[in-house]
């Protein structure tokens, strides 16, 4: 196992800071607990030592925490499952438009998907 010492140092920072509000919510056995994952393995994780849990967990370590599980996937060099089943429904839109905006700024992409979304509620 390789280990992302990046995204351990994240996932440890952001529980330790929770655990100062919460102490018996986010110990590391507790945490571990909730998350799915042994609290060897989490310590672990946290530490470097092994690489980062499959999406499914880093997603519930996201809800759990309160952050964007897209920036703790993208840590973790994962991708959402759901973007690839959405990817696939439509193989070359999905794809060419990601291609197109690919460059663009954060507040270009957010304009845009305010657009999107205004598209679909009409």
């Amino acid at each position: 196992m390789a280990g992302n010492p990046l995204f351990g140092k994240k996932i440890r920072e952001l529980r330790e800071a929770k655990l100062q509000e919460d102490p018996r919510r986010f110990t590391l056995r507790q945490f571990a607990v909730a998350v799915g994952i042994s609290p060897t393995f989490l310590s672990k994780v946290e530490r470097g030592e092994f690489d980062p849990p499959a999406a499914d967990k880093i997603i519930k370590i996201a809800e759990l925490l309160g952050v964007n599980a897209d920036e703790l996937l993208a840590l973790a060099n994962k991708v959402d499952p759901e973007l690839e089943k959405i990817i696939k429904e439509q193989p070359q839109a999905l794809p060419d438009l990601l291609r197109t905006v690919r460059g663009m700024s954060a507040e270009e992409l957010r304009k845009l998907t305010e657009r999107a979304r205004k598209e679909q509620k009409d």
